[in-house]
């Protein structure tokens, strides 16, 4: 069966998330001592005992979530066989996620991303003060008609006031993000245009969007001094979503990807336009695999984050 492996992104973080994983497997627990080394820090006693607040902190959930990630992956590879380069024709990831799906794939240390990711999370918290930004999801919209929300609320709000397209979720589900004026504006521009639901989201900073420009700077100077590998198996990058190998290719769309929007409609789309009957999401929660469902309808998604998934996996993959 043609699969692919997709990470999730900020948002699916829970107190507790991976412990079990660790708590039955030697391989799991390997994941999370890496991660606590590498940032110095005891990151697995906050993902498993929390308190919530602390974990959800933009540079708390992003190694977090990764270290979930990567824990059931070496699952996978220790207990049901995965060979990621001959067992997947893809790995993705939302935001965060692609950082993930690029560990998994080989392209980067387990160390190296943790160190990247807390410093992505602290400045992408720095690059705008707090109560400056917002995102806001605009339930019901497709992207075409969240971007022209998004530019006429830009305009609305004023000058130098940003509203943009942070994700295309699929299934009628478009963040935007920017200054809080705009978002304010195009909230309510969507409720008149149809929208089924049009919330602010509780997030801490405006991301995926020109606000980010100051991170996404960041993230350039500390990417330049990581050493990228060609990963086993095309990265769908958020940017593009298309499929990409090359190392410096690499390095400049995860740049770009601070500022940009995740194409994540797209990306699943190419994925089942090319074979991928089954998405294994690896790590915390199953919105990745909710989404699976409404975007590529023919093909099927495990989500992968407890014991009893290895299970599942070994008799569906």
């Amino acid at each position: 069966m043609f699969k692919a492996f997709i990470f999730p992104g900020q948002g699916s973080q829970s107190v507790g998330m991976g412990k079990a994983l660790a708590d039955s497997f030697p391989s799991a627990r390997d994941v999370f001592a890496e991660v606590d080394d590498a940032l110095g820090q005891n990151l697995s006693a906050l993902i498993f005992e929390g308190p919530l607040d602390e974990l959800t902190l933009t540079a708390n959930a992003q190694p977090a979530l990764m270290a979930v990630s990567l824990a059931a992956v070496r699952v996978l590879e220790a207990e049901a066989g995965l060979d990621l380069a001959r067992d997947a024709g893809f790995v993705a990831g939302h935001s965060l996620g692609e950082y993930s799906a690029l560990a998994a794939a080989g392209s980067l240390t387990i160390a190296s991303t943790a160190r990247l990711l807390r410093l992505r999370g602290e400045a992408m918290q720095a690059a705008v003060p707090v109560g400056a930004g917002a995102m806001a999801a605009l339930l019901g919209i497709e992207c075409e008609v969240g971007d022209a929300i998004a530019h006429e609320a830009a305009e609305a709000a004023g000058a130098g006031e940003i509203c943009q397209v942070a994700n295309d979720n699929g299934g009628g589900q478009v963040v935007v993000s920017g200054t809080r004026a705009a978002v304010n504006c195009a909230i309510e521009i969507a409720k008149a245009k149809g929208a089924r639901r049009s919330v602010l989201l509780p997030v801490s900073a405006p991301f995926h969007c020109a606000l980010m420009q100051p991170a996404a700077a960041a993230m350039a100077a500390a990417l330049a001094e990581t050493e990228i590998a060609p990963p086993c198996v095309p990265l769908v990058a958020n940017v593009l979503a298309e499929p990409v190998t090359a190392s410096e290719d690499i390095r400049r769309l995860l740049v770009a990807q601070v500022t940009g929007a995740v194409r994540w409609r797209e990306s699943l789309a190419y994925m089942a336009s090319h074979g991928i009957e089954l998405f294994v999401e690896c790590g915390a929660g199953k919105v990745l695999s909710g989404l699976v469902k409404r975007i590529a309808e023919t093909a099927r998604a495990l989500p992968v984050g407890a014991p009893a998934d290895i299970d599942l996996y070994k008799a569906q993959a």
